[in-house]
């Protein structure tokens, strides 16, 4: 699924992320993004076997990946370029609405469901949501399956110190009010990655994680 040349590509990114290094490198950035734009094409081409909402959704597959390059407001560190990459599967926007993922990092694979990178408008509807049924989320998260598939629970990339302004310390949904961004997420190795067999693990995956996207529906 994942060609060896994506993987050495965002490794060599990784260790020269500046824009001379990539302008030189176009060929090979191209060939990478051709590989997440099949890769988006299958997770779409089978998603009726975890998600029909998915199967049916508009879908354009150069929209259903993470692009590399970094507004200044979205850099982690120095670095001009992301040096991961989202492919996602979504009824809806991967910046607005919860869905399926599937993170490319040397070293670092996964796959799952959630909404990390949202938008203002998106972040205040999860909010809105957990607020409003706290006891929703914890019938998914304590679910044998998902729980099984999941062990980690609700994650996140980013998180505050405190409840953010308009909801209070008390409420039940606390710490995932915290979260900017949340979702679940299953490690996955490079190598696994590298056999297109692994569709089938992702459907598996996909469909334990279905739970977490309805209840954000």
């Amino acid at each position: 699924m994942v060609e060896p040349e994506t993987f050495s590509f965002l490794a060599d990114l990784a260790a020269n992320n500046r824009k001379a290094w990539m302008d030189a490198h176009r060929d090979e950035r191209d060939d990478a993004l051709r590989n997440f734009t099949g890769i988006a094409i299958t997770l779409h081409d089978y998603a009726d076997r975890f998600d029909s909402s998915v199967a049916d959704a508009k879908f354009n597959p150069r929209q259903s990946y993470s692009k590399f390059f970094q507004e200044a407001r979205d850099r982690a560190g120095l670095g001009l370029y992301r040096t991961d990459v989202d492919v996602f599967a979504n009824a809806g926007h991967p910046a607005e609405d919860v869905g399926y993922y599937l993170h490319v990092e040397p070293g670092n694979c996964h796959a799952g469901a959630g909404l990390f990178q949202p938008s203002k408008a998106a972040l205040a509807r999860l909010r809105s949501r957990l607020s409003d049924d706290p006891q929703g989320l914890n019938d998914v998260v304590t679910e044998a399956e998902f729980s099984e598939a999941f062990p980690d629970g609700i994650v996140t990339r980013k998180a505050l110190g405190a409840v953010p302004d308009g909801f209070n310390s008390d409420n039940p949904a606390a710490p995932y009010l915290k979260m900017v961004g949340l979702g679940c997420s299953k490690d996955l190795s490079d190598a696994l990655f590298l056999d297109d067999d692994v569709l089938d693990l992702l459907i598996e995956i996909f469909r334990s994680a279905s739970p977490l996207v309805r209840y954000f529906d």
